[in-house]
């Protein structure tokens, strides 16, 4: 290697959704562009987050719809979970993704490079290959696009215990009789009802009040409440105090009140750290936060000239559908447009079953930036579409400004509601009444047609 760096257009730093989706897009429109990716052909999505996950998820649902078949007139006898079958499931998934997006990445006519990057100058960083060559390389412009990794505590014993992730449990290497799961956010209880749903017992720790924090306290409850349905041991309230795994591979789990838990495996989902130490990053000009995370304006420029950066990294929201919206933001910037992310309504939906989907403010936040709001509440058993799937669990809400009758958000918690959220999403961003929803000619029997008999349990404030 020559101390001369290789020059490029657009050098690209991480290949998550928003960094390969923009090196794909500027190579076929004729820029000279290198993207650099550390393991993963695809990202993380596709090979240790959303894709596989929801492939098991998938799994799972199969094997708790085969044990209540016989209410679907169905008989099934001798249904099991097969360990072989199902990591061919979700590898056979993963790898035909990962291809596609390694045919794509040639097609395009980037400079896909692999290996660690470690910045040495505005723009520029030194690659170690695999073969223990390197390059430097170096772009007019640069995105960054790191990604985050699964976050472990300090709690004495952890580190020492062999506890699993959200990106080594997907190796699965056995399917644990007990498996205790550290964490009630999204991660933590779609593996949690996962796995119980694949025969293991399962227990939920989760520090605060409730399941998934962030929701209105009477949906997270209503999760909780599916939760033990299931026979799922939700332990909410308490942190962990100690972890041990003993000789015999039994994890001792202990708790700040003093109980004890013990089991095969320990999950821990509570959250993800930005991939950002020792890279030289400062080097680069470029600042980070207090948590490590990539400081960026609206624009997702960084502290350094013709840098930004995207996705997890940059403080977006953890989906890859924000990391998607960023891409558009950047492509936009670079081409002397503005867009930024102010404003952005971005949806999301847990994996459970059923569906907890979600877009705007919940109640309480609403009710905190000082809306006079309206409230609809509606049982899913009241849907006809749910009734003939046999899948009744579940509450939806909707949050209205009474003000100007605008949809301020809503949380689906029901069967199929991240297929519905979309609906409800394009009412908000087009700016319509509650009422165009009450009102909508939607195909019977369908879950969206729900969405009439949400809006039609609320009564409109007479006018003063």
């Amino acid at each position: 290697m020559t101390d001369q760096p290789e020059e490029f257009d657009l050098l690209v730093v991480g290949g998550g959704k928003a960094g390969k989706t923009l090196s794909m897009d500027a190579a076929r429109s004729g820029r000279r562009v290198a993207m650099v990716e550390r393991s993963m052909i695809g990202g993380s999505c596709i090979n240790v987050a959303c894709i596989p996950t929801k492939a098991l998820v998938t799994s799972a649902r199969a094997a708790r719809q085969l044990r209540h078949a016989a209410a679907l007139g169905v008989a099934v006898e001798g249904g099991r979970v097969d360990l072989d079958l199902l990591r061919a499931h979700k590898e056979d998934v993963v790898e035909g993704m990962v291809a596609a997006n390694r045919q794509q990445f040639l097609e395009s006519g980037l400079h896909l490079v692999m290996g660690e990057a470690r910045f040495v100058g505005p723009r520029t960083v030194r690659v170690s290959l695999a073969d223990g060559d390197e390059r430097l390389l170096r772009g007019s412009d640069m995105v960054i696009n790191l990604g985050t990794r699964p976050y472990l505590p300090s709690v004495p014993g952890l580190a020492e215990a062999e506890v699993l992730t959200s990106d080594t449990l997907l190796h699965l290497q056995r399917l644990p009789a007990r498996l205790v799961v550290l964490g009630g956010g999204t991660v933590g209880v779609e593996f949690a009802q996962m796995f119980a749903f694949f025969g293991s017992a399962v227990t939920v720790i989760e520090g605060g009040p409730r399941l998934l924090a962030r929701e209105d306290p009477d949906v997270g409850d209503a999760v909780t409440r599916i939760f033990q349905d299931d026979g799922i041991d939700v332990r909410t309230g308490v942190t962990v105090a100690r972890v041990d795994r003993d000789a015999d591979g039994t994890v001792r789990v202990t708790l700040d009140d003093g109980s004890l838990l013990t089991g095969d495996d320990l999950l821990v989902a509570v959250g993800r750290a930005p991939v950002t130490d020792g890279l030289g990053l400062d080097v680069a000009g470029v600042r980070l936060n207090d948590r490590g995370f990539i400081l960026v304006d609206e624009y997702l420029r960084t502290t350094a000239e013709r840098t930004w950066a995207a996705g997890d990294v940059a403080g977006t929201p953890q989906f890859t559908h924000a990391s998607l919206d960023d891409y558009r933001i950047i492509r936009a910037n670079l081409a002397g447009e503005q867009r930024s992310t102010a404003g952005r309504l971005i949806p999301y939906t847990v994996f459970t079953t059923p569906e907890l989907a979600r877009v705007g403010l919940t109640e309480t936040e609403a009710r905190e930036a000082g809306y006079d709001v309206l409230v609809a509440h509606l049982p899913v058993a009241a849907i006809p579409r749910a009734r003939t799937l046999r899948q009744t669990e579940g509450r939806w809400k909707a949050v209205i400004d009474a003000d100007t009758d605008r949809i301020l958000g809503v949380a689906l918690l029901g069967a199929e509601s991240g297929e519905v959220i979309t609906a409800v999403q394009l009412a908000m961003l087009a700016g319509m009444p509650w009422t165009t929803l009450r009102d909508a000619i939607i195909t019977h029997p369908t879950m969206t047609e729900g969405l009439n008999l949400l809006f039609a349990s609320l009564q409109p404030r007479p006018v003063r």
